[in-house]
């Protein structure tokens, strides 16, 4: 079997560099964006202050674009990227990042994959050559399948032993049931067991075209440097169209309660449909996950946990997907609590639906999750991820300014308007998982 080999010739004059996108303010004067011949997009931000320098090559497939008999293909592809090369074996591939007192690191998401090296400025070259070893030179012995086979299982296994991720992964299933959306990332013991080399390198052939690859540096590292060694690693690729394409999924407000008697506690995931990440309407539901469930200061928690104290773990999440959204309240508690904290969760939605919120808390909101918004961009690697996700699914980037701007805009009118259609018993699913003890919940008593 074949596989794609690295260009170790001189790297050629690179392209000039284009700005990306942006609004002219002082945070987008070290952005910049190229764009190769076979498709392959470079961005990166520089960053003179400091002396890291966090890469990462992004695939524009994640878990989503897998046929259901390939469930888990994504995440198995990126664990086998580490186990050897045709220029290095899976111990080189490590030691060649630790020596140098760099991380190297990778992730599959539903929408992404991305393998990311964080190391000192002088040894840039080094990381970049060990990441594009990984993306362009993976061997899939068949003999390194068999034994990682085994470590993902057990790492299935792992994760169904944790209640707070199985409630979450039963409710996904349910809600965008049918649809890869609601299949889990890692797969199943079943399909798992089924990925043979062919499959999996037939699969690696699609998604890792050049145009299917994007590029982001930030740090002490100029763009100039960073297409130079894109080009020299990447230039002879071609492009492969794959035909890979997104399908929006519907959602289905379901009920489901999965008695597992072992467990001490009972959690509760209940749910219902959000905007997609391309939606204005993201600040505002920001801002409303802020207010709802998203903080210690949040309603949820004051009224759950320190007020009632019915639950330790409680809280509200927004995920949001190019297409699609789901905005999600979680709870662990007692099997003789359930109920009162399925209805305090009903009765804080009811209020939003009812009243408007008061400007205090609203202003509260508001600082809370601009706050969380600048904290959560102090680092090279959080800066490189927010920068390329910007490029995936925006195809600029929007500037810290601009997104203050658009969180400062929402009103407590617009917090009404969205839960007013949104916070509807008859959209919400819910999913309860413990030692119910008989417990039985219907649509009737979430419109109680």
């Amino acid at each position: 079997m074949s596989s794609p080999t690295a260009k170790q010739s001189t790297p050629a004059t690179c392209p000039v560099a284009t700005p990306i996108a942006v609004t002219a303010t002082p945070e987008a004067q070290h952005l910049e964006r190229t764009v190769l011949d076979n498709g392959l997009t470079i961005v990166s931000e520089q960053m003179s202050h400091v002396r890291s320098v966090t890469m990462g090559i992004w695939v524009l497939n994640g878990s989503r674009r897998e046929l259901a008999a390939d469930n888990g293909i994504t995440h198995f592809i990126e664990h086998m990227v580490f186990k050897g090369t045709s220029h290095r074996s899976a111990e080189e591939i490590a030691r060649s990042v630790d020596s140098i007192g760099g991380n190297l690191d990778a992730f599959t998401s539903k929408e992404n994959v991305c393998f990311s090296a964080k190391v000192l400025d002088e040894h840039v070259p080094i990381a970049f050559e060990v990441l594009a070893d990984i993306v362009l030179n993976p061997l899939f012995r068949a003999e390194d399948i068999e034994r990682e086979q085994g470590v993902i299982l057990q790492e299935i296994k792992m994760d169904e032993d944790n209640p707070d991720y199985l409630v979450h992964e039963i409710f996904t299933q349910n809600f965008w049931k049918d649809h890869p959306l609601g299949r889990p990332i890692l797969g199943t013991k079943e399909t798992v067991s089924l990925l043979k080399q062919d499959k999996l390198f037939n699969y690696y052939q699609t998604c890792f075209s050049p145009d299917n690859l994007l590029i982001a540096a930030a740090g002490n590292i100029e763009h100039a440097r960073l297409v130079d060694l894109a080009r020299h690693w990447f230039e002879n690729q071609r492009a492969v169209p794959n035909g890979h394409r997104d399908v929006a999924p519907a959602t289905h407000a379901r009920i489901v309660l999965r008695n597992k008697k072992q467990l001490e506690q009972v959690q509760i995931c209940l749910g219902l449909p959000a905007p997609s990440l391309m939606s204005e309407e993201r600040y505002a539901w920001s801002v409303l996950n802020t207010v709802v469930g998203g903080g210690m200061s949040s309603r949820l928690f004051q009224n759950i946990r320190e007020r009632q104290g019915l639950a330790y773990s409680v809280f509200s999440d927004l995920n949001p997907y190019r297409d699609t959204g789901l905005f999600g309240v979680f709870a662990g508690t007692s099997n003789k609590t359930v109920r009162q904290v399925l209805q305090s969760i009903l009765n804080e939605m009811r209020d939003l639906r009812e009243n408007a919120v008061p400007d205090e808390e609203l202003r509260r909101a508001k600082d809370n999750l601009k706050g969380s918004l600048m904290l959560g961009l102090e680092s090279t690697g959080a800066r490189m991820s927010n920068l390329a996700r910007q490029q995936i699914y925006f195809g600029r980037f929007i500037g810290m300014n601009e997104l203050l701007d658009k969180v400062e805009q929402v009103t407590a009118e617009d917090l009404q308007r969205i839960t007013a259609h949104a916070f509807d018993p008859a959209h919400m699913a819910l999913t309860v998982l413990g030692n119910l003890n008989g417990l039985r919940i219907t649509r009737a008593d979430l419109a109680a």
